[in-house]
Parts: C-alpha cells; sequence; structure tokens
C-alpha cells in the first residue's frame, strides 16, 4: 500500500486544517470534533505555546495536578454536559451517569455486557481501543504520514532492540482515542501474553495536531509495552501510550492465557493511544483501514471489531 506522502494530500498534516476521519459505519468522511480543540492548537501551533509546553505542559506533575482535579467530587458536575455536548449514548454504559464518583470515575467506565461484540472469524484480530486507528502496512511508512521527513525511530519506541528487530518491516496499526472515547482497551488477538512493561517519558498530546509538528512524541511518551505470542502470528506487540492529562495507564490483565477481546487495562483522564505491532507479512489490514490510510486518513472503528485477518487464513 502507498502512503500518500503528508505536506502534499493529508489534511492532518496542514497546520490549521480540521482533522477529518472516515466512519466505518457508514462511509462518511467526518470532521473531529476536537476536545480543547483551541487549547491544543495554541500550545502546538504558536511559539508561546510551545514554550509553555516545554517548560511545564509536558511534565507528569501537570497531568498529576489535572488527574487530581478530575478526581474531586467536584468534578461529577462536568458529566452530564460532557454527555450531552458530545453526543455520547448512556445506554452503552454499565452503570448510570449520575452514579458516578467524579468524573475521572466516569472516564474509566465500563460498557454494558454485549456493546462491544469481538469479531469471532479463523484468524482475525479485533481493534484493541474504540478510536481513529491509522493502519501503515510497513512500519517503515509511518515517516511518511503526519509529516513529511519525520522518523518513527522503532527501536526506541519499544525500548529494546532485539525486540525491535523481531517486528522490523512489520504491521503497525495506531489506534487514537479522544476524550469523547470508551478508555478502557483489550487484546487485539489471544495468545500468553507477558507482564507489561513500563517505559517513562514526557507526557505530550498524541492528536495529530502535535504529531503533525513531531511524530517522535509518538516514540518519546510514557507507554507500556505487552508482548503476546500467538498460534498463527507469531508475536504481536501491543502498546499503550499516555499523554497530556493522560500520566495513568491502567492494567486490570496481567501475564498468562488471554482471549482475543478480553479487558487488557484503562486509561485516566485525557486522550490517548495504543499501537498493536505485527510482525512481517503475518497479517493483512482490512481493507477499509488500508483505503483510508491511502486517502491520507483515519479510519473510525470500535473496540472489537474486525482489524486485520492472519495472512495464513486468507491464503
Amino acid at each position: 500500500m502507498e502512503i500518500k506522502p503528508a505536506g502534499e494530500c493529508s489534511p492532518m498534516s496542514m497546520r490549521g486544517e480540521p482533522i477529518e476521519v472516515i466512519n466505518r459505519y457508514t462511509g462518511a468522511v467526518e470532521t473531529e470534533q476536537v476536545y480543547g480543540e483551541r487549547w491544543l492548537r495554541w500550545t502546538y501551533e504558536s511559539g508561546a505555546g510551545r514554550l509553555a509546553l516545554a517548560l511545564v505542559l509536558r511534565r507528569a506533575v501537570f497531568s498529576r495536578v489535572f488527574g487530581w482535579r478530575m478526581s474531586r467530587p467536584a468534578s461529577r458536575a462536568k458529566i452530564a454536559p460532557f454527555v450531552r455536548d458530545y453526543g455520547l449514548d448512556p445506554g452503552e454504559f454499565a452503570e448510570a451517569p449520575e452514579s458516578y464518583a467524579s468524573f475521572n470515575d466516569f472516564f474509566s467506565r465500563r460498557l454494558r455486557a454485549g456493546a462491544r461484540p469481538v469479531c469471532g472469524g479463523a484468524g482475525e484480530v479485533a481493534f484493541p481501543a474504540d478510536g481513529r486507528h491509522l493502519g501503515i502496512d510497513d512500519v517503515g511508512a509511518a515517516t511518511q504520514f503526519y509529516a513529511k521527513g519525520q522518523r518513527f525511530d522503532l527501536a526506541t519506541f519499544v525500548g529494546d532492540a532485539a525486540l525491535a528487530q523481531r517486528f522490523a518491516g512489520g504491521t503497525m496499526v495506531i489506534s487514537r482515542l479522544c476524550p469523547v472515547d470508551y478508555h478502557r482497551f483489550h487484546f487485539p488477538v489471544g495468545g500468553r501474553a507477558q507482564a507489561p512493561v513500563v517505559i517513562d517519558g514526557p507526557l505530550y498530546s498524541v492528536s495529530p495536531i502535535a504529531l503533525r509538528r513531531r511524530l517522535a512524541y509518538l516514540v518519546e511518551n510514557k507507554r507500556a509495552r505487552t508482548l503476546v505470542e500467538t498460534a498463527d502470528l507469531g508475536g504481536v506487540l501491543v502498546v499503550e501510550i499516555g499523554a497530556t492529562c493522560v500520566g495513568t495507564i491502567v492494567h486490570t490483565a496481567g501475564a498468562g492465557e488471554v482471549a482475543r477481546g478480553a479487558e487488557k487495562g484503562y486509561f485516566r483522564f485525557g486522550g490517548s493511544c495504543v499501537i498493536t505491532l505485527f510482525e512481517r507479512g503475518r497479517v493483512h489490514l482490512a481493507d477499509d483501514l488500508r483505503a483510508a490510510a491511502a486517502a491520507g486518513r483515519e479510519l473510525y472503528a470500535r473496540v472489537g471489531d474486525r482489524m486485520a485477518t492472519a495472512v495464513a487464513a486468507v491464503r
């Protein structure tokens, strides 16, 4: 698949332009309603904002203070307006919106049973989270999407040179969560999971508004990687990435046998990201995921839906 170079045709690469995504369920191109857009654009698109970012906003203490505010009982008042303004469906929630003790508790809410069915076909791989997904057949092509000429350093990202070599030339899916999304993440495959390994780092935004300025935010941010060994895909690496106001990544599953679609953990407040890496030649990405990337856009899809299929299963 050819990824069109950012700066030439990708709307995600243009300063001040809206972020457009393709909705899997309607086929429509939609303009993302960005939570805190004015603040994000000031931070990453102005000189004064970038200075504030370097001095304060990227630091874990800022996110801890913000998280503390969102965990106070007074933050409950933000829940009802948030549900209303962003068109969330309370019928999906496991508990009523008014039952949460704080906005942070609401943010990491569970959904009712059956709200996110998990694909069940032979060799299918599920999306690990609700969000906007970018599928890249060769991880090396990540340098061409958000901003032309920037480098995605796989060895730095995974924090292990030997592990990076195992996934060199492999397939990558970036699943970007916005604050309005369901913020629990799940296993995209079944297999034997190793214990998560935390790699410390700063907390930059992972919005395209930030990534079009510097792709390395994905590589440098605080993150946690989990290697899952599978029967038909070899190793699958799942990496959760923290972001500004998301200093906390909570894992609810540990090492051992896991099922496709099983809960893996959750993020606290803010936008965040999950990256799934496959070994070279192991998966065929879903056609609409590939087509969206070729058009310079992400694909909106929900956790549990089909992200890819094992190459062995489509031969």
